[in-house]
């Protein structure tokens, strides 16, 4: 075979392989950035106002069939495309909170560890001080002016006259409220790593030649020799590398792992996989955030064509988390003209635990997900919290409320059955490959597959359980903090 053609091998170009192989690659390592989807980004994907690539048959989403919770089933859009979910999503930009890192308890994953990562990834237009970036790729801001929704103003009012508190900076790693949601959209265009990171043709950083981008064809499974990763095969060809670092996200990378013989024994005969190192927490114990969609209409106005939809969010306590266990989400925009616009509930530390497994060898195979949501009376009793005081904002706002009527929210068997019925998930799915130390655990603190050298994991497959808000920032994160685990290495 020769030898390595590549220093690094990045497998998968989402949010944290595009920071990862960008960051990598300015500093002189010879990196190869492996992307199953296109490399080459639509101009219609660009506006933040469409989230068409979130349809189940959008040609840039993997679109994954998945089991919500019984006789529930949905299609779970992933990016398939440079940037991946970075590339199709709303442009939800905030922070994981102190409490996650603290209750994730791994060694050197404290949250003032990876402040420093937060703060690099970013220029934070709006607010300045020791926890914000004014450097970064990453432009962030929060929704104003002409940008600024007209329901959203009220929707922050009818919160302070509810007595939540008030929560300007969601990034300030502060106590939940309600507030501006941080966006890293730019006048109007979704901004994804592979933007920021990358130089062109694929993204504005400054032109390199470390660098090699590939896209249009999965990587089939790693290259072993012995314990050791040589590589990757993809068709009929083996890129060798000195170290190989799987960033294709929650599902890819778990499920490439299974696909090379890293798994849970029972899984892997199962798809007819030979066992090459047992690893029982792969694909499993993961968890995502459960969510429901209330309707309202608001006679207010419209909302620029340049604004994110997702303009400002409550975040509460349930009674059993002070760091904020529920998410009530203003979706300014409908999802269809002349429709509603919507109060995203959900649930933000779910005891749900899902499992993730491949079917076959076949990368065209896609792999199995059963999220197995609102299993516990927790899970349901907070979800009804979360829709009741969704509920609650519409009237004191003024609005009028869609669905459920008073009939069903006054009743805890009704208004289960309306969640049943409404359950989607915010697709967040974190911990299919969970860093730590315990029987389950995948990777160490260095993001090191546990058995198996030349072998990381640098995604949101890491995060022992999903955070309290959207990863999209905390997966830029991680992108940030395994190219200094590599050059230090």
């Amino acid at each position: 075979m020769g030898g390595p053609t590549f220093d690094v091998v990045v497998v998968g170009a989402g949010s944290a392989g595009c920071t990862l192989a960008g960051r990598l690659s300015e500093r002189g390592v010879r990196v190869a950035l492996l992307e199953a989807g296109d490399v080459v980004v639509p101009a219609d994907s660009l506006p933040i106002a469409s989230l068409a690539a979130t349809a189940p048959e959008h040609v840039l989403n993997w679109a994954y069939r998945a089991t919500l919770c019984r006789d529930r089933e949905s299609v779970v859009p992933r990016g398939k495309i440079l940037g991946g979910s970075g590339a199709i999503n709303g442009g939800y930009f905030v922070r994981a909170v102190p409490a996650d890192f603290d209750g994730w308890a791994v060694a050197s994953w404290s949250y003032d560890d990876v402040l420093g990562y937060y703060r690099r990834s970013e220029t934070d237009l709006d607010v300045g001080g020791p926890r914000h970036g004014d450097h970064g790729p990453l432009r962030v801001s929060r929704p104003a002016g002409r940008l600024l929704a007209p329901m959203t103003e009220p929707f922050l009012a009818a919160c302070e006259k509810l007595g939540h508190r008030a929560e300007p900076d969601k990034n300030a790693g502060g106590p939940p409220g309600a507030g501006p949601v941080p966006t890293n959209a730019v006048d109007g265009h979704r901004v994804s790593a592979a933007t920021a990171y990358l130089p062109p043709p694929w993204g504005t950083a400054v032109p390199r030649d470390t660098l090699t981008v590939r896209g249009g064809r999965p990587v089939d499974a790693l290259e072993l020799g012995g314990d050791r990763v040589i590589g990757v095969r993809a068709g009929d060809d083996v890129i060798l590398a000195d170290e190989v670092v799987l960033a294709a996200g929650a599902v890819g990378s778990p499920a490439l792992l299974m696909r090379s013989g890293i798994g849970p024994e029972d899984t892997l005969r199962t798809a007819g996989v030979r066992v090459h190192h047992e690893l029982p927490g792969v694909g499993r114990s993961w968890s995502d955030h459960p969510s429901v969609f209330l309707p309202f209409h608001a006679e207010v106005g419209d909302l620029h064509p340049d604004a994110v939809a997702g303009q400002a969010a409550l975040h509460l306590d349930s009674g059993a988390d002070p760091a904020g266990d529920l998410e009530i989400l203003l979706f300014a925009r409908p999802f269809s003209d002349g429709g509603p616009a919507h109060l995203m509930c959900a649930v933000q530390r779910p005891d749900s635990r899902g499992m993730l497994a491949i079917t076959s060898p076949d990368p065209a195979d896609p792999p199995r997900l059963d999220y197995k949501y609102l299993r516990t009376e927790s899970d349901r009793r907070r979800m009804r919290a979360a829709v009741r005081e969704a509920a609650e904002i519409v009237r004191v706002a003024g609005w009028e409320r869609g669905g459920p009527d008073g009939s069903v929210l006054g009743n805890d068997v009704r208004l289960d059955g309306w969640i049943r019925d409404a359950l989607t998930t915010s697709v967040h799915l974190s911990g299919s490959a969970a860093m730590g130390t315990g029987p389950d655990a995948v990777v160490d603190a260095d993001l090191r597959v546990h058995g198996i050298s030349g072998l990381r994991v640098a995604d949101t497959s890491v995060l022992p359980s999903v955070p309290r808000r959207g990863p999209a920032a905390t997966a830029i994160m991680l992108g940030e903090r395994a190219a200094d685990l590599i050059r230090s290495a």
